[in-house]
Parts: structure tokens; C-alpha cells; sequence
């Protein structure tokens, strides 16, 4: 029984071809779109879950509650946070760890002979850990003891994919040894099979926490971002408890001054979701982007379907015959529901294969887009193939039982009779859902276009200083490297391409930055909020095109003998003017770097526009520059490039060249936001796809019905024009209506996501107008295409019988 419903279903499929292929095409693509989105979100999902006590480990943050400034937080703690836990807290023995998060380190691969090999330059992936973080967390050893292999400050432990890297065989590596910053020499101890690629821990060198952190052992004031701290709870003791410990904790070592200092537990599951705080794999991704994806994959699938109720109960008046048919040759309701159920079951399995392979086509783009490395082996994991299933019957159920019940109710005479209309199946239930299919797809349109209006508004915005043509060159971080500093300034000056140098720790807009509380005009307690320390020379100032509004820059100094301040630091002191600031002095740190204020410049942008401006504090500091910045004449680029090269290889020969240019770090700030807009772009032409695809079919269904009626009005005089509005007109309509409901869903929706920025554009009419104009255009070439085709039909062959 069930193999004759399958092949007269599939017969029935063949001899309805297109009615099959807009189908199959709409709900392939519905499909893959929405295994897709599963896979982006199962992926994030999963991330740590493989550490079995997953549900105990937490991190410990900083919270620092300012004055009228709200909470500011970091996932960073003070470098002895790890050993005084431990050291207060003895049930926490062996179950706290501090780590902390390197980069742009330079990795030199030493022979057997400890002669120096090939050098690589890692711009992430190096990790100073204490050995305790392989007791809390869990990774398999291919080589070496995780009690011992961080035991001595000049260990280092490695991933297999690192080891293969520099020595060939992960094997070999083994006692070898390597050279940190052309500095350290460090001792292979310790090989870890390859991180899975969902974690927020993407070590590939693994160094003792001693190695870096012996010079700030006692240092509970200043806090890193990149220095985090892990604990394990034991069993049966709730995170509460600690909580409820943390103040008094933080109240004894920290001084006086950080009273408004804190700390708080955090759950490694929520860790990869909280966009308050940074992850080391920089992969935040929030639960509120997890059930927005997820609402777009259901509403894609839903939109498919409609199109195939839509479709089939419109085919319905065409199959009345069969089914009266079949009726009297005995067949009951239940088994013409089974029949038209395993046709809508067929057309499923078919779009579901398909879509399984078009995901798996696109999903390597996908990850380039997202960059993510979500695996392309689809049965390797059960819970894809469940997923499909699931998605199988869903889609059976909900595009097909209506059409069933609707074809399976036919009064057989009626039907034998040919006395059925083709409004027969319901026409308002027809438009209703025409009309639900577009408002989802132009909430859709809507978002996306917000999206993009908000990323063309970060890319244009003014950031307050020149960001255009200014190259960004690391240099040596040791005193020997900065030793150079006056030769490189006096060299590159003398190239015709460079126009400015200044030398500086980073860029006025950059994601490793120092900061720190002060004391202002002699007061005994501290300001209450947290400064953004620049360490700049005074050639930062014209480098940079940042502008006075009081004051004069700092003299040419190597140390701090004056501050230049911004605007937004002198409002939040109080002050009513930044003339006002000119000449009062300024402590940091206790009393270790007291100096005056000498200019206030105009306020600029450290971060992204997500958040709002920093108070800055500018000063040079010549032992803690990292970097220059040359302004280049875009018009001599490539030579210019070629002697920078040239004569920083000449300085630093031991060291490996790399540079970057300061546009495009800034636009890494929006890379989240970017892969947004980009996959908010493809998920609504889709949606537009799908919706177009069944306005097709139907106007298809249209012409075929109102053949003559197209046929009487040609000879009557009806022009091609006449016709097109004939079908165009209910669609448009239906196309308008739709825009009323989705308009106010798609403000209110886009008006909370752009609230979690300080700065972001206005959801003007602008926006509103051209989503709806859009779908309109692209609804009527959809109809008008079809519309020709049946306005230039001969009438001559419509109306011959008649």
C-alpha cells in the first residue's frame, strides 16, 4: 500500500513539473537557510562544553562601580588574584588559576644545537598559564605530565598543530627548544592534542604564568584584561557562598583609594554569550543573536511552506477530477489524505536532500564569512541527521495536511461535474498567507537595511583623529629595540612618502589599552572613574590631526613631565570650561607619576562607536612604546612601503618585519557588526526569493485559469499593459498591507538592537520607504514577467473551442 501511494504520488509529481520544481526549489532553499543557521548557532552552543566540570568552573571579573559613571567592567583581574585566593581560601587549593592572554609574540625554532632557526611571528594563540588551569580544565596530553611540564619558569608546552609547525613531528618536539621574543629560551615539556575549534581557550603555547608575571607579583591595583582567573568549585559548594566572600576579599588587598573595586563570579557557561565582558577567542557571541537567527531559520521554513499551500491549494481545482475519481472507486477521506501527505512527504525528502547539499556547498564560504570552522561532515554528528528528520516531518505537517484536508473534502459529483471554481480552496486563506509571507520578509528587508545603514555610518563616521594612509609598525618591545627610536624617526623622515612619524605604545584607537583611576588637584581620594592612559610623543598630536580646544601639547620629553587631557575627562571632574584644567596636576598611581595639565584636545573615539567616549590622559613614556606610525602620500605607497621594509629589517634583523595600516584595524572594531549585515543581506533575498517564488507560481496558476478570460479581453481590445495590472493589481495590494504589519514589528525590533550602541543613526522614513518600494519592484517584475507571457498568448488559440 504505502509503495503504490509513493509511486502514483511521484507520477503525479511528474505530470505537475513546474508545480514540483517551485516547490522543491523553495523549500530546498528554505532548508538549507535554516540548517545553516542551526549550524551557527549549535555551534556556539557547544563552545566549552567538552570540559567535564563545565558547571562548576567560573571566572572571577572586575567590577568598578564610579562615580555617576556607571559599572565599568573587564574580564581581567590584578596578577596576584589566582594566589591569593588560594592562599585565603584553602578549600580552593588546586582549584584556582590565573592565565594570562599574549600576542604578537615572536617564536624563534632553535636547533639541536640551540642554533637559531626559522622565526614566526604569532599574533595570538601564546598563553602564560599556572599549572593548576590543567587541573580545572580538560585536554588530552599526547606527551609530557601536566603537573610538572610548567614546573620551571623556562617550560613550555605546545599543541600538536604548533609542534608540527616548527619541528615536523609533533614527536621530535619534544626536548627541543624555542626562543621567546629573541629573548627567553624556553623548553618543549608538554604536547596537547589539537584544540577542538568551539572554545574560548585557543591555546597553541602554553609558557608558566611565572615567566611573566614575577615583575607584578604584588601589583593588586593595576588590572589587565588579558590576566583572567579561573576556579573550580568543589563539589556541593555553591558559587553564593564565594560571591558573598568577594568584597571582604577584595577589601583587604586592595588600598584604600579602589574602594570602589569589586569582583564577581562568572559562569563559564554564560561566558561565550556575555558581550559585557571579552573572551580570548574575541568569539563573543550573545544569546539574544542565537534566538534571532533562530526566528529567521523558522520563519524562512514557514515561508517556504506557505508557498506550498498556497501553490497546492490553488492546483486543487485542477485535481478535482482525480479525486472524484477516486472516490467512487471507493477510496475514504483517510486514504486521499495518506495519498496527498506522502506527495507533499516526497517533495520534502527531495528539497531536504538537496538542501543538505547546497549547505554543504556553501558552508565553507560560510566559515570564511564568520570565521568559524564548523565541520562540513554532516553525519559525523547524530544530531544533524536528527535535525533533518525533525525537519522532515515539520515540514510535511505544516505545508501539506491543510491541501490534504482541502483536496480529500471534494463532493466527488461536484468534482466529476466540473462544476468547481477556481476560487475552490479557499482565496482569502490564499491571500492571508501571501500577505504573512511578505510582512516577514520585509521585516527581514528592513533589518537588513538598518544593518547596513549602521555599518555605512561607522565606516564614514568622524573618529576625531586621521585615520586615512597611516601605516602602523611594531617595534622590539626590549630596551634595545627602543634604543633605535631616534635613528628609525630621523631615517623615515628623510623618505619623500612619509610626511609625519610619531612613536607611541598604540593608535589612538586601539584594543589593548592601559587605565587606570587618579587622584586630580591634590585631593586625598581618587576621581572615582578611570582614565584611558595614551603613552605618545608629541608628534602623536600632528601625526594624528588632534586638535587643541585649550592648552599646548607637552614638551618634547622620554618621560611624564605633563599631561594633555580630552574634553570629556574635563566634564566629568566638574569643570566648566577646559581652560580650567590648564596648570592643576594630576596623580597616577599613587603618587608615582604626578605632572600638570598643559592642553586639552578635542575628544576622539578609543574603541568602536559601539560605546561611548573615553576620558584620555596623554603623556610620553618612552619604556612603553611598541609602535610607530608613519603618514604616508598615498601617491607614493608602494615605494614607500618597500623602504619601510628595508630599513626596519636593517634595525631589528633578528626580529620579523610585519605592519598594518590603521583603517583597516579600526574596521576588525566592526567585524561582528559587519558579518552581520552580510548575513542579514543573504537570509532576506532569500526570504524575498522564496516569497517571489510562490507569487510566480501563483500568477502562474492565474494565467492558466483566466486563459480565456485574457483571450476575450485581447479581442476586446485590451492592451499587454491592461493585462499586466490585471494580475499585478491584488498583488500589490496584498504586497502594501503586508508592509503595515511588518513596519511598526520592524521599527520596534531594530529600535533595541540599535540601543546597544552610543552612537548610531535614526530609523527614518528613508529606510521604510525603500524596503517597501523594493519589494514592491521586485514583486512586479515577478508578476509582470509571468503577465507578458499570458497577455502575448495568441486569443485565437484560447478562445478556438469556444
Amino acid at each position: 500500500m504505502i509503495k503504490n501511494y509513493f509511486k502514483t504520488a511521484f507520477r503525479s509529481l511528474l505530470r505537475n513539473k513546474s508545480y514540483a520544481a517551485i516547490n522543491i526549489t523553495g523549500l530546498t532553499v528554505g532548508i538549507a537557510a535554516c540548517l545553516l543557521i542551526y549550524l551557527i548557532t549549535s555551534y556556539h552552543l557547544s563552545f566549552d562544553n567538552f570540559h567535564t566540570r563545565k558547571d562548576r568552573i567560573y571566572r572571577v571579573v572586575s567590577e568598578s562601580i564610579g562615580t555617576g559613571t556607571g559599572t565599568s567592567r573587564s574580564a581581567g583581574v590584578p596578577i596576584p588574584t589566582a594566589k591569593g585566593l588560594r592562599n585565603d581560601f584553602p578549600e580552593l587549593q588546586g582549584k584556582v588559576a590565573g592565565i594570562f592572554g599574549s600576542g604578537n609574540d615572536q617564536i624563534t625554532v632553535l636547533d639541536e644545537q640551540n642554533r637559531p632557526g626559522k622565526k614566526f611571528k604569532e599574533a595570538r594563540g601564546l598563553y602564560f598559564a599556572e599549572s593548576q588551569f590543567f587541573d580545572i580544565f580538560d585536554y588530552k596530553w599526547l606527551a609530557g605530565d601536566p603537573k610538572t611540564a610548567l614546573a620551571d619558569p623556562n617550560n613550555v608546552v605546545l599543541t600538536r598543530d604548533i609542534a608540527e609547525k616548527y619541528f615536523g613531528d609533533w614527536h621530535a618536539a619534544m626536548g627541543r627548544a624555542i626562543k621567546y621574543e629573541n629573548a627567553d629560551v624556553w623548553k618543549v615539556t608538554g604536547i596537547l592534542e589539537n584544540l577542538p575549534p568551539n572554545t574560548d581557550f585557543p591555546l597553541q603555547i602554553v609558557a608558566p604564568f611565572k615567566a611573566y608575571s614575577n615583575s607584578k607579583s604584588d601589583d593588586w591595583v593595576s588590572i589587565y584584561s588579558s590576566n583572567q582567573v579561573y576556579i573550580a568549585l568543589p563539589e556541593n559548594y555553591a558559587s553564593s557562598r564565594l560571591s558573598a566572600l568577594l568584597p571582604g576579599f577584595v577589601k583587604k588587598h586592595k588600598p584604600a583609594e579602589n574602594a570602589t573595586d569589586g569582583m564577581a563570579l562568572q559562569p563559564l557557561t554564560e561566558m561565550h554569550f556575555d558581550t559585557r565582558f571579552n573572551v580570548f577567542s574575541r568569539q563573543v557571541f550573545s544569546k539574544e543573536l542565537i534566538t534571532a537567527l533562530s526566528l529567521i531559520g523558522l520563519f524562512l521554513l514557514i515561508i517556504a511552506c506557505v508557498n506550498f499551500i498556497n501553490l497546492a491549494t490553488a492546483q486543487a481545482v485542477n485535481r478535482a477530477k482525480e479525486v472524484g475519481v477516486r472516490k467512487v472507486l471507493g477510496s475514504s477521506r483517510k486514504n486521499l489524505i495518506t495519498q496527498f501527505m506522502s506527495e507533499t512527504l516526497l517533495i520534502t525528502l527531495f528539497a531536504v536532500v538537496l538542501a543538505t547539499g547546497l549547505a554543504w556547498i556553501v558552508l565553507p564560504s560560510l566559515n570564511t564569512l564568520l570565521q568559524t570552522r564548523i565541520s562540513a561532515n554532516f553525519f559525523n554528528n547524530l544530531k544533524i541527521p536528527a535535525f533533518l528528520l525533525v525537519i522532515t516531518l515539520l515540514v510535511t505537517l505544516l505545508a501539506g495536511f491543510y491541501p490534504a484536508l482541502v483536496l480529500s473534502g471534494y463532493n466527488p459529483i461536484t468534482a466529476l461535474k466540473s462544476k468547481l471554481a477556481a476560487k475552490t480552496g479557499s482565496l482569502s486563506l490564499r491571500r492571508a498567507l501571501v500577505v504573512f509571507q511578505f510582512a516577514i520578509a520585509q521585516v527581514l528587508v528592513i533589518g537588513m537595511l538598518v544593518v547596513v545603514s549602521q555599518m555605512n555610518f561607522f565606516k564614514n563616521a568622524s573618529l576625531g583623529f586621521t585615520k586615512d594612509h597611516i601605516l602602523s609598525v611594531p617595534i622590539p618591545g626590549d630596551s634595545a629595540g627602543r634604543a633605535k627610536i631616534d635613528y628609525l624617526r630621523a631615517q623615515l623622515l628623510q623618505q619623500p612618502g612619509i610626511s609625519d612619524v610619531s612613536f607611541s605604545f598604540g593608535s589612538p584607537a586601539e584594543n589593548g589599552n592601559w587605565s587606570s583611576d587618579f587622584n586630580f588637584d591634590n585631593a586625598t581620594k581618587s576621581c572615582g572613574f578611570e582614565a584611558n592612559l595614551k603613552w605618545v610623543d608629541v608628534e602623536h598630536f600632528k601625526t594624528f590631526d588632534l586638535q587643541f580646544v585649550a592648552g599646548r601639547p607637552f614638551y618634547p620629553s622620554d618621560t611624564i613631565r605633563e599631561f594633555v587631557v580630552s574634553e570629556i575627562l574635563v566634564k566629568k571632574l566638574g569643570l566648566k570650561s577646559p581652560q580650567d584644567i590648564i596648570g592643576k596636576k594630576i596623580n597616577l598611581w599613587g603618587g608615582e607619576h604626578v605632572a600638570t595639565v598643559c592642553g586639552v584636545i578635542k575628544d576622539f573615539h578609543t574603541l568602536s562607536l559601539r560605546q561611548p567616549l573615553d576620558p584620555i590622559i596623554m603623556a610620553p613614556m618612552r619604556s612603553n612604546y611598541q609602535m610607530f606610525s608613519a603618514k604616508i602620500r598615498p601617491e607614493k605607497a608602494k615605494e614607500t612601503l618597500a623602504y619601510v621594509e628595508k630599513l626596519w629589517t636593517s634595525a631589528y634583523p633578528d626580529f620579523v618585519y610585519e605592519y598594518q595600516f590603521l583603517d583597516e584595524k579600526i574596521d576588525r572594531f566592526y567585524r561582528r557588526e559587519s558579518q552581520l549585515s552580510q548575513l542579514y543581506t543573504i537570509f532576506a533575498g532569500i526570504a524575498i526569493f522564496i516569497s517571489c517564488l510562490g507569487l510566480y507560481g501563483l500568477v502562474s496558476f492565474m494565467a492558466t485559469q483566466r486563459v480565456k478570460e485574457v483571450g476575450i479581453r485581447k479581442v476586446l481590445g485590451a492592451s499587454v499593459a491592461n493585462i499586466v495590472y490585471l494580475f499585478s493589481r491584488e498583488f500589490t495590494v496584498l504586497i502594501l498591507i503586508s508592509f503595515l504589519i511588518a513596519a511598526p514589528l520592524a521599527w520596534y525590533i531594530m529600535s533595541q538592537w540599535l540601543g546597544d550602541f552610543e552612537y548610531r543613526i535614526q530609523l527614518g522614513a528613508g529606510i521604510f520607504l525603500l524596503a517597501i518600494a523594493g519589494s514592491v519592484f521586485i514583486a512586479w517584475i515577478t508578476v509582470g514577467y509571468r503577465a507578458i507571457r499570458a497577455a502575448l498568448t495568441n486569443p485565437v488559440k484560447s478562445l478556438k473551442n469556444e
